[in-house]
């Protein structure tokens, strides 16, 4: 170790109940790369990247996702199959479970903070059994400089141990894995798994109950850029609707790829110091910004490489949900600080697995607000556990499984944000087109480019008969004609060649709108209500 740059400042874990830890503080990820490669089996790619394997989890275990009831959250927290409760007493028996499992073991310690915004700044310490684990917090969370760390503080907790196998009948989870929130003690305690993207969301459901309920900001699962003349686009999306690479724009500096607070100020902070992008199918030539960002210094999971070591980014054979972790500087074209203003566009990402959703279509104040509820997708195999295949879902503000509020919460947020800022709201299918999933194709990248390239640049901007259709089933306003896009593309209708299947389909999905907005309806307005399709299939 003496080859790398290191912290001379030493800490004990004492505090937390682990003892005789062999401490491994503030390692640069260099030396985490090395020990990794040389003690947990990870491997070099061509590029210079780290590659390991997250082991049985390679994406999120939702239905393993629990939250201490307490006095902080017990009146606040919208509880259900999302968010689960997990008593006090069951959490501290458990987390001393683990504090002890940890002790005696070398462990990977890190400081480093959420939030770029110095008013809405969260000390974090991790505390990881695995160097990657510990180069990830590295990438994703925002770095602290060493002349910092002597008066650094935490104020959140993150404790990972992935070798550490809970008993659901003693220790009261479902399984042997899991991921606990505790905001009283300001601990997210996770175990069982190795999937790195536990870490980051755990933090990230944090943020979504601290953000709004103390601090009148609404948290985002959403990326952002910024154009030359300052003006803020905002893509709202889940995993796999093109958050990342369509926010990657060469000719926009990128404010951040996945988790965002627009605060009462009117600005955007990213809440990261990082990316982590799907690398299924990547190519240099598609997506040019993050496939240079695989280089030294990035962790690429659940990949297969070949015996030169080359990334065979078509291969899935461990999983679909292939990933990348990269610090944001990796990318040449970024904002620094990761603010932006003037928030003017906001985009609303799904991947439509029954492709008869317009490409792209503006939506009045009432659409957007039912759209952001609905939260209409489809989940990606391998994102989460037990998928194997795109299955269409509604997942609540773009990120149900980390909103600890009623989505109604963050949806009158947004709508008072939209109207006071002025911002066009656009519905953007990045999923399906000329037939649903097994039938159709995904919509061609360069075209969905093209579209919203011509909303920021302007061309997309102005509503009036000529250039809008509004759409029979979905009530949308549709665009005629879009500079770089085939005018058959923008008809979903036209490329189905079918009209009786094409609507057959449409009002199935209408269907299953208005059936999954019935959870929200009590806590909605007679305007958001009607924001919604508003024909029935017969």
């Amino acid at each position: 170790m003496e080859n790398y740059k290191q912290i001379t400042k030493t800490i004990s874990l004492e505090g937390y109940g682990i003892k005789n830890a062999n401490v491994n503080y503030q390692l640069p990820p260099d030396a985490l790369h090395d020990i990794t490669i040389k003690k947990y089996n990870g491997l070099e790619a061509s590029s210079g990247a780290l590659a390991v394997n997250t082991g049985e989890f390679t994406g999120r275990s939702p239905k393993d996702r629990f939250i201490v009831k307490d006095a902080i959250t017990d009146d606040k927290i919208w509880w259900g199959n999302v968010n689960i409760p997990f008593e006090s007493v069951h959490f501290d028996k458990l987390y001393d479970k683990v504090v002890d499992y940890l002790s005696e073991k070398e462990l990977f310690v890190r400081d480093c903070y959420a939030c770029a915004d110095e008013n809405y700044k969260l000390n974090i310490r991790v505390i990881n059994e695995y160097p990657w684990s510990n180069m990830f917090a590295s990438n994703m969370f925002l770095r602290i400089e060493d002349d910092e760390l002597e008066g650094f503080t935490p104020e959140w907790t993150i404790v990972n141990a992935p070798g550490f196998m809970a008993t659901p009948e003693v220790d009261h989870t479902r399984q042997h894995n899991f991921a606990i929130l505790n905001f009283t003690k300001k601990i997210a305690l996770i175990g069982g798994t190795g999937y790195t993207g536990e870490i980051k969301k755990g933090i990230f459901s944090a943020l979504n109950f601290i953000l709004p309920v103390f601090k009148e900001t609404l948290p985002m699962h959403c990326s952002a850029n910024v154009g030359k003349d300052g003006d803020t686009a905002i893509f709202f999306g889940l995993s796999g609707t093109g958050k990342t690479t369509l926010s990657t724009d060469p000719n926009r500096s990128l404010i951040g790829d996945d988790e965002h607070g627009w605060t009462k100020e009117n600005t955007v902070f990213n809440f990261e110091g990082g990316c982590y992008a799907k690398v299924i199918n990547l190519s240099k030539e598609k997506e040019p910004e993050i496939f240079n960002a695989i280089k030294k210094g990035a962790i690429l999971e659940n990949v297969i490489l070949d015996d030169a070591g080359a990334v065979d980014f078509a291969n899935t054979s461990i999983t679909q949900n292939t990933r990348v972790s990269y610090p944001i500087y990796h990318i040449e074209n970024i904002k620094t600080p990761s603010i932006g203003e003037n928030p003017k566009n906001i985009f609303f990402l799904t991947a439509d697995a029954f492709g008869v959703i317009p490409p792209i279509s503006k939506l009045t104040p009432s659409q957007a607000a039912y759209h952001f509820i609905s939260g209409y997708t489809a989940k990606v195999a391998g994102t989460e556990a037990g998928v194997v295949e795109p299955v269409p879902s509604f997942s609540a503000c773009f990120g149900a499984p980390f909103m600890p509020l009623h989505p109604s919460k963050y949806a009158e947020m947004l709508s008072k944000k939209m109207v006071e800022a002025g911002v066009n709201v656009w519905l953007v299918n990045t999923g399906w087109t000329g037939g649903p999933y097994g039938v159709g194709k995904r919509m061609e990248l360069k075209y969905t480019r093209a579209m919203i390239n011509a909303v920021l640049n302007g061309d997309l901007g102005l509503y009036n008969y000529d250039n809008y259709h509004i759409h029979s089933v979905f009530g949308v306003a549709q665009p005629r004609s879009c500079p770089g896009v085939p005018t058959s593309v923008l008809s979903p209708r036209q490329t189905w060649n079918d009209d009786q299947a094409y609507y057959t389909m449409a009002f199935k999905l209408t269907n299953a709108f208005r059936e999954n907005f019935k959870k929200y309806e009590a806590f909605c307005s007679e305007e958001i209500r009607r924001g919604g399709p508003q024909r029935y299939a017969f």
